[in-house]
């Protein structure tokens, strides 16, 4: 069996690919257009080649900007092969051996994404293949590094849902001080319900994981002059919302209520704010992405009619 990231040879052979799983996975149609905005790249495709057949396949995705690849994004085994995880598992590790070697300093993340929540688990079927399609790649995944597992909820605003007028009960500033957004970042991340701040402050602490929080945002798509600091009318702080981008379009970012304000419904407000930005400027799509087990985030985009669109289980390597 061979490992090894493509040569523009192989693209035909690699894009004549169907996934009948219940997960999500990448079409021609989709890598042909990322590849040309250099999302998608041939050293950041791999396939396991055998007599000249592609077995399996592995895509990682980068922004137009990275360096290196930010995520995988699809993971597949040839439906003829006994073992998928064990196929998959050495594909991913030669992948990670390589950009590790060409200077990577973490393992990319990997994504499985369940179309629209995914299959229906109340039909006995159903759930079972989607416990296979999931199970066998997250097995995959540890083997080669990724251990850690998480599931996130992506929730999207359209017109149709409409906006709330401003409530009054907040007041939103621009702020271009990092420093100070680096002050209500180690605030929020007070009893936060966030799986990856909770991490990030566990492995390098509140002051470091604030400011990965910063450094993130200030690499995301959106423009830094969008952030606002969030205050009462009376002057107190309350928190911070940031519309932001994806690669794809406007996405609601980060916002967060300071511990001694939680409870009173602020989120909601906050998170109104950052969609009547975003749709003032003409979104026709905004997204949003909370953990399962983020309860109130979730009810929150709920409550300003956000639907739920998307299942990932997220899987990484510990500390990240």
């Amino acid at each position: 069996m061979q490992f090894r990231s493509i040569l523009d040879a192989d693209l035909d052979r690699v894009l004549d690919w169907t996934v009948t799983e219940p997960v999500a996975w990448i079409s021609a149609d989709r890598y042909r257009e990322e590849s040309a905005a250099g999302q998608f790249r041939p050293e950041w495709t791999w396939i396991a080649q055998e007599d000249g057949r592609v077995l399996a396949r592995a895509l990682w995705w980068g922004r137009s900007d990275s360096v290196h690849p930010l995520a995988l994004d699809c993971l597949s085994v040839h439906e003829s092969v006994a073992d998928p995880a064990s196929l998959a598992a050495e594909l991913l590790a030669a992948g990670h051996r390589a950009f590790t070697e060409l200077g990577a300093t973490e393992l990319p993340k990997y994504t499985v994404m369940l179309p629209s929540g995914g299959p229906d688990v109340s039909d006995d079927a159903a759930a079972k293949a989607l416990a296979a399609a999931v199970g066998w790649r997250a097995e995959a995944a540890g083997r080669a590094g990724l251990s850690e597992r998480l599931e996130r909820l992506r929730f999207e605003w359209t017109p149709q849902a409409g906006t709330r007028e401003p409530s009054g009960r907040l007041v939103f500033t621009p702020e271009p001080d990092d420093e100070a957004m680096v002050a209500v970042f180690r605030r929020i991340a007070e009893g936060s319900l966030d799986a990856e701040t909770l991490a990030n402050v566990a492995s390098m602490g509140v002051e470091e994981a604030a400011r990965d929080d910063l450094a993130f945002y200030l690499d995301c798509p959106g423009e830094r002059d969008w952030w606002r600091l969030v205050h009462t009318p009376d002057g107190r702080l309350a928190g911070l919302a940031i519309p932001s981008r994806t690669p794809y379009g406007p996405n609601v970012g980060y916002l967060g209520v300071v511990p001694e304000l939680r409870g009173q419904g602020f989120i909601d407000d906050i998170l109104a704010e950052i969609t009547r930005f975003h749709a003032t400027a003409g979104a026709e799509r905004i997204t949003a992405t909370t953990d399962s087990t983020n309860f109130p985030m979730a009810a929150a985009f709920r409550r300003a009619g956000y639907h739920l669109t998307e299942t990932r289980v997220v899987l990484s390597a510990p500390g990240h």
